[in-house]
This record gives structure tokens, C-alpha cells and sequence, in this order.
């Protein structure tokens, strides 16, 4: 009878439930609400494999802490140990469908290195799950050498930066003399005040045009402007004769005070040929963003060679019309600026000559009227030429200017070539927006080119004297 009562005791407390005393299958209390089976949903047939391997290891790791573990028998478990043991099991269930559900779409190389998370069925220990750690691309040996300059490496004196050597040092490394010079910007009159005062130890002409190799003494003048602009320039007068010229000259710049800071101060002191272009001895540039410009200063800097070895000639500003109903050709004279200094005394007497080549023929030669003592001359004259529709796809305008010499022929300053033998792609634009303006006028500005250069890209040049 005590064993009959012991296994009927058994069967009632594992079948039976003991708060309604019905069949566990059947009683309300003990089936899932529709809210937990919507998010567990079933169980399925078997567990994953996956998830058994790691029970069996903890199972194997944690068998000497469950040995000392009294054990629990079924009288001792009441109901509701045996409800949070089933809500743990559906947990589980989820959170295991949620991390099956992650390694099926992770990428099958990712860039991401996430530490498998380590999950225990049954165990009451729970493993804190580490962050994501991006791990970097793995790049070959070989390709760290293909991102190297090596011209960035490469030991050459001749690529030092001129900004980090002393005046001393320039010196004796170029030994192209000094240049004293001040500024000083006016707040109330917005100008800034550039006052070129000497120059000091200059080399011979020799340094720079072994031509002159005759000539013991350079005829220096000082060139300047405010970078970027290079074409507002200033120059000095031309000291004859000497390598320790004193200029004492000022110029102004109008120029915003804000919009002068931005601005770097290039002299350039040039020896004067009236034979050839003038050689440029060297250079000084400084920044006026480094120095204080309403208390002003003087400075002594020593010269640098500069990558123009010669000055520009100057430019000249042309307006070109042409009319078919009456067959003429007007071309207006402007004005030019910084042109090159044929005389000794500051300034030159510049005129400008204007030739109509047909072809390869001369066929008319007109000039302008000369500017005394300048090298801004302002000209605005007007000349015509009789062309016809036929004549013009042949025709060539030759401008040249000259420096008035009473003494001997005129000097040559510099020539440009508009036409159908143009010097120039900035000249053979500005004729074909004349041939396709009819009776509009267009204007242009013109750097002036050397005689040897027209000479060997234009023939309408040897055409004309």
C-alpha cells in the first residue's frame, strides 16, 4: 500500500494541476496566453544542434559546481518553480531564433569582428556580450611601398625652401646683392606707400647675359607690383652705370587695407639693355599679412634669382571693327601699359606703327602720334583701311612699338601680329571674333612679343621693317 500511495502521490503532483485539480493538458491556467505564443510562437520538433553542443559543454565545465548541488526532487519543485523554469525555456527559445536569424544574414566576408555570444540554456550565469570591434582591411606589404613620393625623400640642395634660410645664407649662397626698401599703408588716404631707397653689392652684367660680358657695370632700375596682380607695376628710374644704386623713389598702391594684407610685395631689380630685353638680377617677395603696415618698417633683404630671367616687353589694348557694306577696316589705338624702358631717364617716348600686310604684301603703314616720358602711354586714335570681303580672310594687321630716338633709328620694344598669320592663339581669337562680329567693335589686351619671336612663327612679321 505505501508504494501504491507513493506512485498515485506522483502521478497527481506531475499530471494533475493543484490549483484546479484537472489534467494539465486541459486546465486554463497552466496552457499560454495568445500574447506569449505570438512572440515564441512553437517549439520546435528538436533542438538546434548548435545549442545542444553548447549545453554539453556546460554541462562538462559545470559539473563539479552541479555535483555539490543538492538534488531536487519532484516533491520539492512546487508550481511555480515550474512555470519561471518554462518561461526561461520560451526566453531562450527566442533569443536562440533571434541570433540564427543574425548569423544568416551576416556578410560571408564582413569588415566587422563580433565575438560569438556564448549563451546558456539551462546555466544560471550569463556572459555580458562585447561590442562590436571594426577591424581594418588587410592591405598587402607590397602596397605600402606604392604610396610613397620618393621625390619627397630624395636628398637634393637644390630644393631647399628659400623661406627657411637667413639673409646671410642667401647671400652667400646666390651672392646677388640687397635691396634697402620701407612701406607704410595711410588708413585716412587707403593707399600703400612702397619707398625703394638703394641697392647694395649687385652682381656684373655678366651674371645674367654673357653677352655683356664687356660691360663692367649693370644700369639697374627697380621693378614692383602687388601679387597676384602683376600688371599694375611700378618701376624706378634706371641708375646708370653702377652695382650700388640709390633710388630714393615712392609709390603708392590704392588699395583697400584688408585687401592689401592678402597681397605680396615683389621688387624685382632689372638691368637695363637698350640693345636686348632687360635681364632681371633677382628679387625680394614678402608677404604684408607678416608685418605691421600702419606703423611701416624698413628692411634689408638679400636678392634670390627669379624664374623670369627677362621682363616682360608690355601690352597694348586694340579695338577692331569692320564694315562689309562700305569695305573698311577700323582699328583704334588705345592706350598700353609697362612697356619697356628704351631710355636712361625714367619713362620713353613710345609711338605705335600699324602695318596692313594682304597675303605676304605690304599694303599700307600708318602711327600713332609719340608719348613723351612715359611707359603708360594713352593713345586713343583711330585708323581705317580699306579691305574688301575677299581681301580680309588674307589680310594681317602688324603692330609695333617703337621708342622715339632722335639720335638714331627708333628702339624696338615689342610686336604682335592679328590676322591670317597671327603670333599667337590670344591674337588669332581676337580675329576671329572680329570675321565673326561684323560692325561691332572688339577689343582686346595684347602681351607684346619679341621681334625674333614673330620672325619665326608669323610671315606677315618679315614682311614688315
Amino acid at each position: 500500500m505505501g508504494l501504491l500511495s507513493k506512485l498515485s502521490n506522483f502521478l497527481l503532483c506531475r499530471w494533475t494541476c493543484q490549483d484546479c485539480c484537472q489534467s494539465c493538458w486541459e486546465c486554463s491556467c497552466c496552457q499560454p496566453s495568445d500574447e506569449e505564443v505570438e512572440i515564441l510562437g512553437p517549439f520546435p520538433a528538436q533542438t538546434p544542434p548548435w545549442l545542444v553542443n553548447d549545453k554539453n559543454e556546460e554541462k562538462d565545465g559545470d559539473s563539479d559546481n552541479t555535483a555539490s548541488d543538492p538534488p531536487v526532487t519532484p516533491q520539492d519543485a512546487s508550481p511555480d518553480r515550474r512555470r519561471s523554469s518554462s518561461d526561461t525555456s520560451r526566453s531562450t527559445y527566442s533569443l536562440t531564433r533571434r541570433v540564427s536569424s543574425l548569423e544568416s544574414r551576416r556578410p560571408s566576408s564582413p569588415l566587422v569582428d563580433i565575438k560569438p555570444i556564448e549563451f546558456w540554456a539551462m546555466g544560471s550565469k550569463k556572459e555580458a556580450v562585447q561590442p562590436a570591434v571594426l577591424r581594418k582591411p588587410y592591405v598587402p606589404a607590397d602596397d605600402y611601398f606604392h604610396k610613397f613620393e620618393p621625390q619627397l625623400y630624395s636628398v637634393d640642395s637644390s630644393s631647399d625652401d628659400v623661406d627657411s634660410l637667413t639673409d646671410k645664407e642667401i647671400l652667400s649662397r646666390y651672392q646677388l646683392g640687397m635691396l634697402h626698401f620701407s612701406t607704410q599703408y595711410d588708413l585716412l588716404q587707403n593707399h600703400l606707400t612702397v619707398r625703394v631707397i638703394e641697392a647694395r653689392d649687385l652682381p656684373p652684367p655678366l651674371a645674367c647675359d654673357s653677352s655683356r660680358q664687356d660691360m663692367a657695370h649693370s644700369n639697374p632700375y627697380v621693378k614692383m607690383c602687388l601679387l597676384p596682380d602683376q600688371k599694375n607695376s611700378r618701376q624706378t628710374g634706371v641708375k646708370r652705370k653702377t652695382q650700388n644704386p640709390v633710388f630714393e623713389e615712392r609709390y603708392t598702391f590704392d588699395i583697400p587695407f584688408l585687401e592689401a594684407q592678402r597681397r605680396t610685395l615683389l621688387l624685382s631689380v632689372v638691368d637695363f639693355d637698350k640693345f636686348s630685353r632687360h635681364c632681371v638680377i633677382g628679387k625680394v617677395a614678402m608677404s604684408l599679412c607678416d608685418i605691421d603696415l600702419v606703423r611701416g618698417g624698413h628692411w634689408w633683404k638679400a636678392l634670390v634669382p627669379s624664374s623670369q630671367n627677362e621682363v616682360e616687353l608690355g601690352e597694348l589694348l586694340l579695338s577692331l571693327n569692320y564694315l562689309p557694306s562700305a569695305g573698311r577696316l577700323n582699328v583704334d589705338i588705345i592706350r598700353a601699359k609697362q612697356l619697356l624702358q628704351t631710355d636712361m631717364s625714367q619713362g620713353s617716348d613710345p609711338f605705335v606703327k600699324i602695318q596692313l600686310v594682304t597675303g605676304l604684301k605690304l599694303v599700307k603703314t600708318k602711327k600713332t602720334s609719340c608719348m613723351r616720358g612715359t611707359i603708360d602711354p594713352f593713345y586713343n586714335e583711330s585708323f581705317s583701311f580699306r579691305v574688301t570681303q575677299d581681301d580680309l580672310q588674307d589680310a594681317s594687321l602688324v603692330f609695333t612699338v617703337y621708342g622715339h630716338n632722335m639720335k638714331s633709328s627708333n628702339d624696338f620694344v615689342g610686336r604682335i601680329v592679328i590676322g591670317q598669320y597671327s603670333t599667337g592663339p590670344p591674337e588669332s581669337s581676337h580675329w576671329r571674333r572680329l570675321l565673326t562680329s561684323h560692325r561691332t567693335p572688339v577689343e582686346q589686351w595684347h602681351s607684346l612679343r619679341s621681334r625674333a619671336e614673330c620672325d619665326r612663327v608669323s610671315p606677315a612679321s618679315l614682311e614688315v621693317t
